[in-house]
């Protein structure tokens, strides 16, 4: 019976989804300013600084239901 035990998969918790939704928004922001570094047009420059600004929002609303779902343990 104990072989049968490790194959099965443990479901991820809230919080193992929520980080790793952050971690995926932290690798969008990184191609941000990656893009934002490489553009000269202003038009793209600041449509660049308003996708940073947008990713920074969720990034941070992110960190407060990890932080939230943290607390309730």
């Amino acid at each position: 019976m104990s072989i049968f035990k490790s194959f099965k998969k443990k479901r991820p918790t809230a919080t193992d989804i929520l980080k790793e939704e952050l971690s995926l928004t932290k690798a969008e922001l990184d191609a941000a300013y990656s893009h934002f570094e490489n553009v000269v047009d202003p038009d793209l420059i600041s449509s660049s600084i308003y996708h940073i600004n947008s990713i920074q929002e969720r990034y941070k609303y992110l960190m407060k239901l990890i932080k939230a779902a943290q607390a309730e343990k």
